[in-house]
């Protein structure tokens, strides 16, 4: 039986002459819910590309529950449920019809379907819909309707691509909840990406954050925010045309590295935090800098992110992206 339930060694993928995954290595807990962490074009689509099968790498190894993948990848697709950001669900089909049909993409028996349908829809919080359509319901009840139907073929592994995104907070947590019950009652390992950093605080064992095609960081989100060594964080929310001044000012006081976002400049302190700020205001009051909030917070991932990536997530096109679409394209040819 195999000790660990993905293992990624020395995996580098190039578009030509371009790495998108430079020579990283992981090894994925069985039954622990993991975060794969990045900006736009850090390498994390086509880390999970290479993982699913379609793409291949160009050096390095993945062995999923102990198989290789470039010799069993037939064997692998059968352990690995995915869940995509985009919401498939047929919407002129009932929920057990959605359930029956994505069986029958498998090849189990109807026998087999039949007895997964009711434990699926009482998983999904779906009983009461099983003769609903698809199509009448809310975008929470679809995304759970999504979720477990990677589950009919008992994968031992679930692959989450941003499971939440546009979803409210109500509906945020109760896929949260679903993730939950799925890797505890069916005891499933989950592999997820999210552009939600308290989503992968929430969520997530261990945490891996990739920038540039390498692991710059890997640990509990609470061993990531110790990364920042400094017990606060001072964030000040200014317009754009001050910004560079704002951070000058925290530079002076402070000695910190300062990271600057959007319109906020942030620096991560130790020691008398409140009199510091209070000194940050004060100079910037008598600058007559406006700005349009100040605040004090303990370490967050979103600091963490900051500090390790340079940029905060983004939802901006890639080169990665396009090389590796352009790829998977070519390969279905």
């Amino acid at each position: 039986m195999a000790e660990y339930a993905i293992e990624i060694d020395h995996l580098t993928k190039k578009f030509g002459d371009f790495t998108a995954v430079n020579d990283i290595s992981l090894k994925i807990e069985k039954g622990e819910i993991f975060g794969l962490l990045g900006p736009n074009g850090a390498g994390k689509s086509t880390t999970i590309n290479m993982l699913l099968g379609l793409i291949e790498p160009t050096s390095g190894t993945i062995i999923v529950e102990g198989k290789d993948i470039r010799k069993k990848l037939n064997e692998i697709k059968q352990d690995i449920g995915l869940v995509m950001q985009e919401t498939i669900v047929e919407p002129e089909l009932t929920a057990e019809q959605n359930l029956r049909l994505f069986g029958r993409l498998y090849h189990m028996s109807e026998e087999e379907i039949e007895k997964k349908i009711p434990f699926l829809l009482e998983l999904a919080g779906l009983t009461e819909f099983r003769h609903a359509y698809a199509g009448t319901f809310s975008g929470g009840m679809k995304r759970r309707l999504e979720t477990v139907k990677s589950l009919i073929h008992d994968p031992k592994i679930l692959v989450l691509d941003e499971p939440t995104t546009g979803l409210d907070i109500q509906n945020r947590t109760k896929v949260w909840d679903l993730i939950r019950k799925i890797n505890k009652e069916k005891e499933v390992t989950v592999l997820m990406t999210t552009q939600y950093l308290e989503e992968a605080d929430e969520m997530c064992n261990r945490i891996a954050i990739i920038d540039h095609g390498k692991i710059v960081a890997l640990g509990t989100p609470t061993e990531l925010k110790h990364k920042i060594g400094k017990n606060v964080v001072v964030e000040v929310a200014t317009s754009r045309q001050w910004l560079d001044k704002v951070a000058e000012i925290l530079k002076k006081i402070t000695g910190e590295k300062v990271t600057t976002s959007g319109d906020r400049a942030s620096i991560a302190i130790s020691g008398d935090a409140v009199k510091k700020t209070e000194q940050i205001m004060n100079e910037l009051s008598r600058n007559k800098i406006p700005i349009n909030g100040i605040s004090m917070h303990e370490p967050t991932l979103d600091d963490v992110f900051l500090k390790l990536t340079g940029t905060s997530l983004r939802d901006t096109a890639s080169q990665e992206g396009f090389a590796s679409r352009r790829e998977m394209l070519m390969r279905r040819r």
